[in-house]
């Protein structure tokens, strides 16, 4: 009897493990073929990308370059992802550290390219270069005694650079005076400050300039602030356009300066736990309670993004501007083989009312590859902290709009064939000084010289609509059409052909404010252009009279 039920007992126990063992064996694909359908997928691929490239070494006619066609291929695969997904090799290692700490080692010179040279396009203040005496405009003959004739701004740009305490040697030209220069420069630590200029723009109000958010971003912002207060401002404008973003990090400890110890700014979230994290304020703030303006545009993205969007969410100060880039994705960098690096997406960061400001879906392409906005559909409604309806999926709109100043045909096409720059190293070389940008002002003669350089230099243009016409004569000839409407397109020739002298006139003021700032900033860098363009500056304005209105100000706030 008991032999029976200790049989039973063994009998049931096989079928109990029976019955698991297949379930398990049912469930498991279920749960592990995704895995191993995309392992799969993976080994396959790359097993028929090491045979293509071994056959193409073996057969293909020509030598080919394994580097370049490896690079070329990385590079086309990572496209297929988003812009900022990067491959970033051991030769371009420099530009991680520059991004992240502002710093390269170097002489302290952009350089520019035209159809004939590289050239000086702006040595900055301070650098080994500009205490050399280059100037922008200098075309670059020789460096390190090897002539640079025919290379290319990324062929002579790592010829600059090199290790803190060596030297290169610079052979350059100085157009119109044709004197050539050779200088020694020893290699420093070259850094962009995150806050170019700031200063009082009113007895009571502070204007501080943040370009960057590389390390010491916060801390830049503070001092500004610090110095500001302690000359009387009483309310501040932090301008945030064209400012690209950089670390996070960074976009927290500015908010810190304008919030509570432990407040929230910023989340991420990501594919997996690790990208998932909360970022709140760890300092003692400055000030919590000073009125304070954000100026943003479309070149306003990320951290900038962070930074305008925290003020808003939080009802801590007002958005002036244009709607912002829209860019809500962090990215991280990833060491790989033979001291490369991967620069790549792992996370969408979401501001404290819960929006991500994401604009461009890149998830989802279209047929063509072309990445659309989030549409309307998706888009939800946040709330900030006193209430006010804010949205996400498309940058940071602005609370008081401000049209962006959108340039003439002619000031356009004289600013991207360098002729307002070419002007003003004519200018420099010939004039040893000019008043400070505050009193500066461009002249009837100044304008009169740049006209009479224009017709030295043969300069002419076509309007877009010009263009446009050309091509549509171009198809209409293709097509045989043309001669049966001939009169008719002589006729909208005529109608839309542009007077050079004409538009120089109508379009004075604002060519002459570019040129201004061109001139200027030879003589005084990037502190004397952004004081000089504040001058007559829409959005400050409208920053200004928000600020100066408290009511106002209150009331976009709803407080």
């Amino acid at each position: 009897m008991a032999m029976t039920r200790f049989h039973r007992f063994l009998s049931m126990k096989r079928k109990i493990k029976t019955l698991f063992l297949t379930g398990f064996l049912l469930i498991t694909p279920f749960l592990f073929s995704g895995w191993y359908d995309k392992e799969f997928e993976w080994s396959k691929n790359l097993e028929i990308y090491h045979s293509l490239i071994r056959e193409l070494e073996l057969c293909y006619v020509d030598e080919t370059d394994p580097g370049k066609m490896i690079r070329t291929s990385i590079d086309q695969m990572l496209r297929t992802l988003d812009p900022y997904t990067v491959y970033i090799p051991e030769s371009q290692t420099e530009d991680i550290q520059l991004m992240t700490t502002g710093e390269y080692g170097g002489v302290g010179a952009l350089i520019g390219q035209d159809s004939l040279n590289v050239y000086i396009s702006d040595p900055y203040e301070g650098s080994p270069a500009e205490r050399a005496g280059l100037r922008a405009g200098d075309i670059i003959r020789k460096v390190d005694d090897r002539t640079v004739a025919g290379k290319s701004t990324a062929e002579i740009s790592p010829l600059m650079k090199g290790a803190l305490g060596s030297s290169v040697k610079l052979t350059v030209e100085r157009p119109y005076t044709h004197e050539v220069i050779t200088v020694t420069l020893i290699r420093e630590k070259i850094r962009f400050p995150n806050v170019p200029y700031f200063s009082l723009i009113s007895p009571e109000t502070g204007y501080i300039r943040l370009s960057g958010f590389t390390e010491g971003a916060g801390r830049e912002v503070k001092e500004a602030l610090v110095s500001l207060k302690a000359k009387g401002a009483r309310s501040v404008v932090l301008d945030l356009r064209g400012n690209p973003g950089g670390l996070l990090i960074e976009a927290v400890d500015v908010m810190n300066i304008f919030v509570p110890k432990g407040q929230e700014i910023v989340s991420t979230r990501g594919k997996s736990r690790q990208w998932e994290a909360t970022y709140a304020c760890r300092y003692e703030p400055v000030d919590t309670l000073i009125p304070i303006a954000v100026l943003v545009n479309s070149g306003s993205a990320s951290a900038s993004e962070i930074v305008a969007g925290a003020m808003q969410d939080l009802d801590r100060g007002i958005i002036v501007g244009q709607r912002t880039f829209g860019k809500g994705l962090v990215q991280t960098t990833r060491n790989l083989s033979y001291n490369a690096n991967l620069k790549l997406t792992t996370a969408k960061y979401y501001i404290p009312s819960g929006r991500c400001i994401q604009a461009l879906d890149y998830s989802n392409r279209r047929p063509d590859g072309s990445v659309g906005h989030i549409p309307d559909s998706l888009i939800t409604a946040f709330k900030t902290k006193s209430g006010r309806v804010v949205k996400d999926g498309g940058g940071i709109g602005p609370d008081i709009s401000v049209e962006p100043q959108k340039l003439s045909g002619i000031a356009t096409h004289l600013i991207y064939r360098n002729k307002l720059f070419d002007f003003a190293t004519r200018y420099r070389n010939l004039n040893p000084a000019i008043p400070r940008p505050a009193d500066f002002s461009p002249t009837d003669q100044l304008y009169g010289d740049f006209r009479n350089f224009l017709a030295e230099q043969k300069f002419t243009y076509k309007t877009a609509t010009e263009e446009a016409l050309n091509h549509l004569i171009a198809s209409a000839k293709a097509e045989r059409y043309f001669e049966s409407s001939e009169s008719v397109f002589d006729a909208l020739k005529k109608n839309f052909a542009h007077d050079l002298d004409k538009d120089l006139a109508v379009f004075r003021p604002e060519i002459s404010s570019i040129l201004a700032d061109e001139i200027i900033g030879r003589y005084y860098y990037q502190k004397g252009r952004i004081e000089y363009m504040l001058r007559d500056d829409n959005g400050l304005n409208s920053a200004l009279g928000a600020l100066h209105n408290q009511e106002e100000y209150r009331k976009i706030l709803g407080k």
